[in-house]
C-alpha cells in the first residue's frame, strides 16, 4: 500500500469524527436558535422576585394578592393641561378611560378619575395583568387615551406599570440588535487579524454555535423554574459566550497555525494544537466558571442566578472550542487560512528565535530583557493612582426612573405627577401589621413628614379602601354613613401610605427607613416599589462585600493548582485586581465628569469585579501556561520573554474581541448594562495592553526564578544568564 493511501486511509476515522461532531452542533444550534425570539416567555424583570425570601418587601409582596384581590401592576395615568379641567372635560377623559381601560390585559377598569388641587391635572390608577404583556398593554393604554382625550391634555402613563413598559422596551433589542453588533464586531477583528475569509466565519460559526445551544439548555432550565432568567442576565449571557467562545478559539487557532509550520498533516496539527490548548482552555475556563459560581453566595436572586447561567454558557464555549472548531479545523486545514496559508518549514531547518523578529512583541520582549525594573515600577504606580480615583464611585444606588437611557414616558409622566400630586401616588407604601396595631402603625405613618396620607384596606368600600386618621377608620361619601371593616387575612391587615415624593427619589427612601425604625414595636412589614429598591441595595452591599473576598480566593487557588507554584498566582492576582481598581477610578471619573451618571447601582462593582478578574486572569493563564511550558527549556526569564513573544499576538487579538463584544452591551439603553460595558470594555483593554503585556512579564523577569516556588522550577540553573 502506497504511503498516500495508507494516510488516507487512517484519515477517514477522523473525518467522520468530526462530520458527527458539526452534526451535533448543528443539531443542537438548530433547537436553540428559534429560541431567541422567545426568552421574555420564561424571563422575568420583576425586581421583587430576585429578592432574598427573608427581605421584608418579599414577604408583603407575597401578601399583596390576598389583599388586593388581583396579580396586577398598577399603571398611573396622568393628565395634564394649560387650563383648568373643568367637568365636561373631565367627563370626556373618564369616557376616554373606560374605553380605553376595556381592553385585553386590563384588569377590573380603573380607579375614579381625580383632580389635582389646582384643577391643572388628573390621575386615574388602572390595573395591568401581570401575566399580560405589560409594555404593550401600556403602549396601546397610552396611544388610544392621546386619540380620545380633549384637545390640549396630555396623556403620560407612569408609575410602576409605566416603568417596567420602559425596562422592557430597552431590553428589546437584546435578541436582534445586541447580537447583530457583537458579532459584526468580532467579525470585523477577526478579518483584520487574520486577513482571511474563512477563518474569521469558522471562528464565528464555533461561538455561534455555542451561544445557541447554552440558550436552549438555558431556556428550557427557566422553562421548568430551575433558574430565573432577566432581560440583564440574557444579555450578559450573549455576550459572554461570544467573547469567551471566541477567545478559546483564537488560542486552538493559533496552536494550528504553530503546528502547520513542521507537519504536513493537518490532522497531526489539529492533534498538536488541541493538546497545546486544552489546558490553558480548560484552567481559563474554569476559572471564570470558578468566579461566576460564587455568585450562588448572593442574597439578591439577580446575582445567584447570573452565575449557573453564565457558567453553563462558559461550559458551552468551552466545549465548542475544544470540539467543534478542531472538526472544522482538520475539515478544511490549510484551507482554512486562505489566501495567507501557513507554509510547511522544511524538516532539517532549526525552529528560529522568537525573540529575534521585528514584530512589535520580539522588541517589547527585548526591551523588558534591557530595562525590567524601569517598565514594571512605573506602570504599578500610574495603575494605583488610577485605582484611588475608583473611591469617588457613587455606587449607592439610582432611581428607578433613570435605569432607562434616553427619553422615558414613564419619568415625564412622574414628573408632571411630581408637579400637581404627592409624588409617590400610584406607588404607594405598603404596611403588613397585626390587626390589634392597626391603629399604632397608623400613627406611626400619620406622623412622618414623608407620608401624605394613609389608608387601610376595605374590600367592603366602593374604592377598596377606607383613609385612616388619627380618630381611627373614616368612611367616604354621606355623613353617618358607617366605617367599612378592613380586610383581615391570618390575623394581619395592610395599610397602604401615600408618599409625598416620588417612589424612586432618595427622600421616599429614607421615609421608608424611617417607617421600618419608627414600627420595630409593632411587627410590621414595610413593602412596595420603594421598600423593593431600598432592600435591593442592602442586598447587593452584603453581596459585594461577601462575594469579592471569595472571588479572590478560588481564583488563587485555582492558579495554584495550575501554576504548581504560590508566588507566580499571587503576583497575578495583585496585578488584576490592580487592573480592576484602575478601571474602576477611570469609569468613576467617566460617568461622573464625561456622561453625568446619576450614580450606579450597588451591583456595579461586583459585576466589573467578577467579569474582569474571572476574565482578565484569562489572558494571565494564557501567558503563564506557555511562559511555564518555555521555562522548562530555556530558563525562566529566557521563557518569560518566549512566552511573551509567542502569546503576544493572540492574547492582543483575544482582548480586542472580548472588549468589542462587552462594549456592545451599550446599544441596549439600560443604565447598569452601560455601565458595565465601559468597566468591562476598558479594563479588559487595559489588562491586555498594559498588565499583561507590561506588568506581569516586566515584574516575573525580574524576580526570575522565584516566582515557581516551591515548585521545582524554582531551583533551575539555567535561566540566570538573562538577569539584568
Amino acid at each position: 500500500m502506497s504511503l498516500r493511501s495508507e494516510s488516507t486511509h487512517r484519515s477517514w476515522p477522523r473525518v467522520l469524527l468530526s462530520s458527527a461532531l458539526i452534526l451535533m452542533w448543528l443539531v443542537g444550534a438548530g433547537l436553540g436558535g428559534p429560541l431567541f425570539g422567545r426568552v421574555d416567555e420564561v424571563s422575568s424583570n420583576d425586581a421583587t422576585a430576585y429578592l432574598p425570601d427573608s427581605a421584608p418587601a418579599t414577604e408583603v409582596q407575597r401578601s399583596l394578592g390576598d389583599f388586593l384581590g388581583s396579580d396586577s401592576i398598577p399603571a398611573v395615568v396622568v393628565f395634564s393641561s394649560e387650563t383648568k379641567i373643568d367637568d365636561a372635560v373631565k367627563g370626556e377623559i373618564t369616557t376616554a378611560l373606560d374605553a380605553a381601560t376595556d381592553a385585553e390585559g386590563v384588569k377590573d377598569g380603573s380607579s375614579p378619575v381625580l383632580l389635582s388641587e389646582d384643577g391643572l391635572a388628573a390621575q386615574a390608577f388602572v390595573p395591568i395583568d401581570a401575566d399580560a404583556d405589560v409594555g404593550e398593554v401600556s403602549a396601546a393604554l397610552s396611544s388610544d387615551l392621546k386619540k380620545s382625550v380633549p384637545d390640549g391634555v396630555a396623556v403620560h402613563i407612569t408609575g410602576p406599570a409605566g416603568f417596567t413598559a420602559d425596562l422592557l422596551a430597552g431590553f428589546s433589542g437584546i435578541d436582534g440588535i445586541l447580537l447583530l453588533v457583537a458579532l459584526l464586531a468580532v467579525l470585523v477583528i477577526l478579518v483584520i487579524v487574520y486577513r482571511s475569509l474563512l477563518l474569521p466565519v469558522i471562528v464565528l460559526c464555533t461561538s455561534l454555535f455555542a451561544l445557541c445551544v447554552a440558550l436552549l439548555v438555558v431556556w428550557w432550565a427557566a422553562k421548568l423554574d430551575i433558574l430565573l432568567l432577566s432581560g440583564q442576565t440574557q444579555g450578559i449571557l450573549f455576550i459572554l459566550v461570544i467573547g469567551a467562545a471566541t477567545d478559546y478559539s483564537l488560542l486552538l487557532v493559533s496552536r494550528f497555525r504553530e503546528e502547520l509550520h513542521t507537519t504536513s498533516d493537518r490532522w497531526a496539527a489539529v492533534r498538536g494544537a488541541w493538546k497545546g490548548a486544552f489546558e490553558p482552555i480548560l484552567a481559563s475556563g474554569g476559572t471564570v466558571i470558578a468566579g461566576l459560581l460564587c455568585l450562588l453566595l448572593s442574597d439578591l436572586k439577580s446575582n445567584s442566578t447570573l452565575g449557573p447561567v453564565a457558567a453553563i454558557g462558559i461550559v458551552f464555549a468551552m466545549l465548542a472550542a475544544l470540539t467543534l472548531l478542531p472538526a472544522l479545523l482538520g475539515l478544511f486545514g490549510r484551507a482554512a487560512f486562505w489566501p495567507r496559508r501557513p507554509k510547511l518549514e522544511p524538516e532539517s531547518a532549526t525552529p528560529g528565535d522568537p525573540l529575534q523578529g521585528r514584530g512589535p512583541w520580539q522588541r517589547l520582549a527585548r526591551g523588558i530583557r534591557r530595562h525590567s525594573r524601569a517598565i514594571w515600577i512605573p506602570t504599578a504606580l500610574v495603575l494605583a493612582v488610577a485605582a484611588v480615583g475608583g473611591l469617588q464611585l457613587d455606587a449607592s444606588g439610582v432611581p428607578q426612573s433613570d435605569l432607562v437611557l434616553g427619553s422615558s414616558e414613564a419619568r415625564d409622566g412622574q414628573a408632571v405627577l411630581g408637579q400637581h400630586f404627592p409624588g409617590g401616588s400610584g406607588s404607594p407604601v405598603y404596611v403588613l401589621v397585626d390587626q390589634s396595631k392597626l391603629q399604632d402603625a397608623a400613627d406611626v405613618l400619620l406622623a412622618d413628614k414623608g407620608i401624605d396620607g394613609v389608608s387601610v384596606t376595605a374590600s367592603d368600600s366602593p374604592s377598596g379602601s377606607a383613609p385612616v386618621t388619627e380618630n381611627g377608620i373614616t368612611a367616604l361619601g354621606r355623613p353617618g354613613t358607617p366605617a367599612p371593616d378592613p380586610t383581615v387575612r391570618d390575623g394581619r391587615v395592610l395599610l397602604q401610605g401615600t408618599l409625598t415624593d416620588a417612589a424612586d427619589s432618595q427622600a421616599a427612601e429614607l421615609t421608608v427607613q424611617r417607617l421600618r425604625a419608627d414600627l420595630t414595636g409593632t411587627d410590621a412589614l414595610v413593602g412596595g416599589v420603594t421598600a423593593t429598591a431600598v432592600d435591593t441595595n442592602a442586598a447587593s452591599i452584603h453581596d459585594r462585600n461577601l462575594i469579592i473576598p471569595v472571588v479572590l480566593a478560588v481564583i488563587l487557588i485555582i492558579l495554584m493548582l495550575l501554576l504548581r507554584s504560590v508566588v507566580a498566582p499571587l503576583l497575578l492576582i495583585l496585578t488584576t485586581v490592580l487592573s480592576f481598581g484602575s478601571a474602576m477610578g477611570v469609569a468613576a471619573l467617566a460617568f461622573g465628569g464625561l456622561f453625568h451618571f446619576p450614580g450606579a447601582d450597588p451591583a456595579v462593582p461586583l459585576y466589573g469585579f467578577v467579569f474582569l478578574v474571572a476574565l482578565g486572569i484569562d489572558y494571565n493563564i494564557f501567558l503563564m501556561t506557555r511562559v511555564r511550558e518555555e521555562s522548562r527549556k530555556h530558563g525562566t526569564r529566557e521563557g518569560i520573554l518566549r512566552g511573551l513573544a509567542v502569546t503576544g499576538g493572540v492574547i492582543t487579538s483575544a482582548g480586542l474581541v472580548l472588549a468589542a463584544t462587552f462594549a456592545a452591551l451599550s446599544v441596549i439603553p439600560i443604565l447598569f448594562l452601560v455601565q458595565i460595558a465601559f468597566i468591562v470594555a476598558f479594563g479588559v483593554l487595559l489588562d491586555t495592553f498594559v498588565v499583561r503585556s507590561l506588568l506581569v512579564p516586566a515584574l516575573s523577569h525580574d524576580l526570575g526564578r522565584v516566582i515557581w516556588w516551591p515548585s521545582r522550577l524554582s531551583r533551575h540553573d539555567g535561566e540566570e544568564e538573562g538577569r539584568p
